[in-house]
């Protein structure tokens, strides 16, 4: 795809980081956006702040996108009042947290719903009206940098960004072999400057754990603070979002921003064919808080 003026482009999780860089850009290519996040306060201000700087149309839509339903609406409302869909990015994502076994139902439920129920859901939704249209479309799906190395973040997360690349993986097979006139692409950023780490503000009540959270060990919170701390450090938004405009005028499935990942995503290929236990705890902490180049 490389003709964005005039055309109409859907984000999810658009009212802040990466969400509201991407709108901010297709602004800039001269797009319609819709604009659909579930946290409502932070949208409408979103929109009509990003608003104020075009004439094309802002269109914001509160939606729990782990509902597909939801995404039916989102996209009804993009046809009904824009004409079509031509660029989706699958964006909307949490972080969660626990290991493999102390997780409650409730946190997987959450974070497979925002994380892979919600990119799953999108493409049921939007694929085939992207293909009646029969004019060029793409879509973005956002993984992480977690979703090709492994074991180094917490369980959920890294299972369901993990599945964010497989389904893309597939999902750019499945678009050629339907001989189909959309690009796919997944969005694998490293830390990056976002709020994710307080994604539990947007929790649904319905998901919420009843128990009382176990409390932090020393270990626990010197942990977290370190991971805050790269975050604060992390890419801007706005420069992920130009990488991804590049990618999609390159027709480029696999979107990767930190070079210094490299190393690590080398390591755990070799680790497979080799058949060698990949570098575990500290040490492996230590090479995710390598600053960028």
């Amino acid at each position: 795809m490389q003709d964005f003026a005039g055309k109409v482009a859907v984000i999810t999780g658009a009212a802040s980081g990466i969400g509201k860089a991407l709108t901010e850009k297709c602004i800039a290519e001269g797009m319609h956006v819709v604009m659909a996040d579930i946290e409502e306060a932070a949208l409408e201000k979103a929109a009509a702040e990003l608003q104020a700087t075009t004439n094309n149309q802002v269109l914001p839509i509160v939606a729990n996108v782990a509902m597909e339903a939801e995404l039916r609406k989102v996209r009804d409302e993009a046809v009904e009042t824009l004409g079509g869909v031509h660029l989706l990015f699958n964006n909307a994502g949490v972080g969660g947290g626990g290991n493999s076994w102390n997780a409650t139902q409730k946190d997987w439920d959450w974070v497979f719903g925002v994380n892979l129920w919600s990119v799953i859901y999108g493409l049921r939704v939007f694929v085939p009206q992207m293909i009646a249209q029969e004019t060029p479309c793409h879509i973005v799906n956002t993984a992480s940098i977690a979703g090709i190395i492994g074991g180094s973040t917490n369980a959920l997360y890294s299972v369901t960004k993990h599945g964010v690349v497989a389904l893309t993986e597939n999902l750019s097979v499945d678009l050629k072999e339907e001989d189909t006139n959309i690009g796919c692409s997944v969005l694998c950023p490293g830390f990056v400057n976002t709020n994710i780490f307080n994604s539990g503000r947007n929790r649904p009540a319905d998901l919420a754990n009843r128990e009382d959270p176990q409390p932090l060990t020393p270990e626990d919170e010197q942990r977290i603070a370190m991971f805050q701390e790269i975050l604060r450090q992390g890419m801007q938004p706005a420069e992920i979002a130009e990488i991804v405009f590049d990618a999609i005028r390159a027709d480029r499935l696999y979107i990767l921003t930190h070079d210094h990942f490299d190393e690590m995503i080398r390591d755990r290929a070799e680790n497979m064919i080799n058949g060698t236990n990949p570098l575990m705890g500290e040490a492996a902490l230590a090479n995710l808080a390598k600053p960028a180049d």
